[in-house]
């Protein structure tokens, strides 16, 4: 620590022992934290066990609440520059329930769990929950609150043994006699003003040190309380924190249990034999790290950088490798997050009015006109998608608010013909990068406004008024006049009117990737590649790419980004020996939504020698949560090749997925944790073309099916020479096709063999004739030294990593 006060020019003055009256603030500080702490319990009435909750709560609500200190603003805002969302608070030491996500296929099984609120997890869109009848904390996005009951309520308060013993199950207690008796259902609800999703400040799991911790047989351990399970981590948040699917069960039945006294005996007369058995934590909860209220030991120094994750992303994820103006980038782009629903938006100003401008926008650009709706028509639907737009420095310009429409409705032939647009490969953009980077040239990012408004519509298409401006008594749709996003031929319309524009100032589309357009002109060389509305614009002459950028803006109305940082869910990062490629946020977000950011990290992405079949006896999963975990990592090998295996392997049982399948995506997960930041150098001897292919076909032998590998690679070595050609770069000999199966290599440079391969179809040949017109060169390599074995096999550690460093895959992130 010492180090880092030097290099962030913090001088550290410390304070004499036994003497806290130096250190004022703090101890004030302490004092609040701990008057809101005790409030908080004594309302509950939680056990002192809960008093680690119990501040972690009172920290949360004092950076959500104004204070004179500051102008009647809220640490919060003072930190991120907007409001906190009061929507999702609720009465702390509440009665609960939560969905119960343990059916295992039973259709009968109960739905909700009952149990105690207990605060708001960090890292995860959800609520904290213990579980008396379980023993173990949760964390659970779907939750029904009962906020006028209090569980522990019904311990009698003259009985202390009752107050700091906890009971093992709810049956314990009694029914409150007086439902209506707590203060809290009196206060003032807050004031209803939302924002983007909360941020969780830091430091907030600092305990004061001035509490004094609990006895030892009040501590809740690892034993007592177990870490929330993977099916019961939110992975969304929605903000009246309910679940419809739960049924109203009243109030008699939420307690549901048998009378307390006999409860109170049963409890107790069982209690020795209870903890004389040997506790251990379940298997299945081994990954999962839950933060728990516990005792400080006065015996070991503590730190100030303790945490209560065993392993915190800290420990896997650094920045001090980068410039203060990329850290700002990096850091605005996580602590921003976007609504998701109408309902969640309308309540910030921000998004109201971006949402007003839209509207604007569309009705100045003659998008449509309000007219009957003709019989015999329907109408489409739309919804509303929000976004954040950056400036380069990492500052927010603008909240933008993109009505869409909802093209899944429209019926073929009558709404819609055609709808075939290209978009730019991801192979296309690592290899204009690359070269970019090698010839030291210009990479800037451009952002079209409203792009496929520009396209003009042909069809004749009706949709409702958008959420949010339709009026009761106007039975008017509006008649769209332009393309609009979402409509199925809106991205072949724009493409087309893009095409044209640059057709018109010297560009010429290449044949090999037609969202790549090249302009020159002597010396001078500018590249325009387009991805839907983002646009790459690299070249070596900054006059022609500012007069590139004037030209679209005036055609189209533009933004201009500036230097190429953030672009398609990847983070461009220039260093001196080239661009790295990250998903950083990407591989944060999906961790973040799993509720896995405090998860044990492993070493690598899938266990060498693991076998995984379709149908191996064990029970069902929810299949859309493991279709959409695998849909994320597949965009993930855009960077991270790495994973490319395992996630091809997973996607096989995205039809009929089980519980092993989803253990296995979880350590990919885990994998993840340690290694967010890494990513492929650019340029560098490979990285550009990554991907493999199962064979559609069974191969008699190993020679045959590395021959027909060898025919896929030339298809994309042959793409790729041509692709280079067009971008000026030169081959001047043949390129090498490195194969470490000696009999595959004999079969393309001679027709021997003939026996054990006169059935392998005619196609695969032209493999020998690329390697006799010279534009093809098989070579050996040992197989050790394979790196196309990353994408066919799980490996052992030091192939593993020794292979990614022949890639170029490293890590700037990675803790120094």
């Amino acid at each position: 620590m010492l180090e880092f006060y030097a290099n962030q020019g913090i001088v550290l003055e410390t304070t004499c022992p036994h003497t806290p009256q130096q250190n004022g603030v703090v101890e004030r500080k302490h004092r609040h934290l701990l008057e809101t702490a005790r409030a908080l319990r004594f309302e509950a009435n939680l056990p002192i066990k809960f008093w680690g909750e119990c501040i972690l709560t009172a920290t949360y609500l004092i950076n959500r609440l104004p204070s004179e200190v500051i102008g009647n603003k809220t640490p919060f805002e003072i930190l991120y520059n907007q409001k906190p969302n009061y929507d999702f608070l609720k009465v702390f030491g509440c009665l609960v329930y939560y969905r119960n996500t343990d059916t295992k296929g039973d259709k009968f099984e109960v739905r909700g769990r009952p149990g105690v609120f207990v605060g708001y997890p960090r890292g995860t869109k959800g609520y904290k929950i213990y579980d008396a009848k379980h023993g173990k904390i949760v964390v659970s996005r779907d939750v029904k609150f009962i906020e006028k009951i209090f569980p522990f309520a019904s311990v009698k308060e003259n009985n202390e043994e009752e107050i700091f013993k906890f009971p093992k199950n709810l049956e314990d207690f009694d029914e409150p006699s007086n439902q209506n008796s707590s203060p809290m259902e009196e206060t003032n609800e807050p004031t209803q003003e939302k924002s983007p999703t909360a941020q969780e400040e830091g430091n907030e799991d600092e305990r004061s040190p001035s509490q004094s911790p609990p006895s030892s047989n009040q501590n809740v351990s690892n034993e007592d309380v177990d870490g929330p399970d993977n099916e019961e981590q939110s992975q969304q948040f929605e903000q009246n924190g309910t679940n419809e699917n739960f049924e109203d069960m009243g109030i008699d039945n939420m307690v549901g249990l048998e009378s307390a006294g006999a409860g109170s005996n049963n409890a107790e007369s069982s209690a020795p034999t209870r903890e004389s058995r040997n506790k251990s934590q379940p298997k299945h909860l081994m990954d999962f790290i839950v933060q728990l209220p516990r005792s400080v030991d006065h015996a070991r120094p503590t730190t100030n950088n303790e945490s209560s994750t065993v392993h915190p992303l800290a420990n896997f994820i650094s920045y001090e490798k980068f410039s203060n103006s990329h850290k700002a980038y990096m850091m605005a782009i996580d602590s921003n997050h976007e609504p998701k629903y109408f309902a969640q938006a309308v309540k910030n100003e921000h998004w109201r009015q971006a949402m007003k401008d839209e509207i604007q926008a569309l009705e100045e650009n003659g998008t449509w006109s309000l007219e009957e709706l003709p019989k015999g028509k329907r109408t489409i639907d739309s919804k509303w998608v929000y976004k954040i737009k950056y400036k380069p420095n990492g500052e927010i310009e603008r909240y933008k608010a993109r009505l869409v429409a909802k093209g899944y409705t429209q019926m073929e032939g009558i709404d819609y013909h055609e709808t075939f647009a290209p978009v730019a490969k991801l192979v296309t953009v690592r290899t204009l990068l690359a070269i970019a980077t090698k010839r030291s040239w210009l990479i800037h990012q451009l952002d079209v406004n409203n792009a496929f408004l520009h396209g003009d519509l042909d069809e004749e298409i009706y949709m409702k008024v958008p959420e949010g401006f339709s009026k009761e008594d106007d039975t008017r749709v509006c008649k769209l006049k332009k393309s609009l996003y979402g409509l199925k031929q809106a991205s072949r319309n724009w493409y087309k009117k893009f095409t044209l524009a640059l057709i018109e100032i010297g560009f010429k589309q290449t044949q090999m990737d037609h969202s790549l357009f090249i302009y020159k002109d002597g010396d001078v060389c500018v590249t325009a590649l387009i991805y839907v509305d983002d646009v790459i614009i690299a070249g070596n002459n900054i006059e022609k790419i500012q007069k590139t950028k004037n030209y679209l803006h005036a055609k189209f109305s533009i933004k201009d980004l500036g230097v190429l940082k953030y672009f398609l869910g990847i983070e461009v990062t220039r260093t001196r020996k080239g661009l790295v490629l990250t998903q950083r946020k990407y591989i944060l977000d999906i961790l973040d939504d799993c509720g896995l950011q405090g998860c044990r990290p492993s070493n690598f992405p899938m266990e060498q020698g693991l076998k995984l079949d379709k149908d191996n006896g064990e029970p069902k999963i929810d299949e859309s949560q493991y279709r959409r975990l695998i849909g994320r990592l597949l965009y993930l090998q855009a960077t991270q090749p790495d994973v490319a295996y395992a996630v091809n392997i997973l996607s096989h049982f995205v039809s009929d997925p089980r519980q092993v399948h989803m253990d296995t995506a979880t350590r990919v997960l885990r994998y993840l944790k340690a290694t967010p930041g890494q990513g492929i150098l650019l340029p560098y001897d490979g990285g550009t073309n990554l991907r493999s292919k199962k064979q559609s076909v069974v191969s008699r032998s190993s020679a045959e099916a590395e021959y027909r590998a060898m025919a896929t690679t030339v298809s994309e070595i042959l793409w790729m020479r041509w692709l280079l050609n067009e971008l000026d770069v030169k081959q001047n000999g043949p390129t090498p096709l490195f194969c470490d199966n000696q009999a595959a290599r004999h079969i393309a440079n001679n027709p021997v063999f003939h026996e054990r391969t006169k059935h392998v179809e005619m196609d695969c040949y032209f493999v020998r004739e690329r390697v006799e017109s010279q534009e093809i060169q098989p070579m050996n390599i040992h197989t050790k030294l394979q790196i196309a074995d990353l994408f066919t096999k799980a490996l052992g550690a030091q192939q593993f990593r020794s292979l990614l460093d022949k890639l170029g895959v490293l890590n700037l992130h990675a803790p120094t």
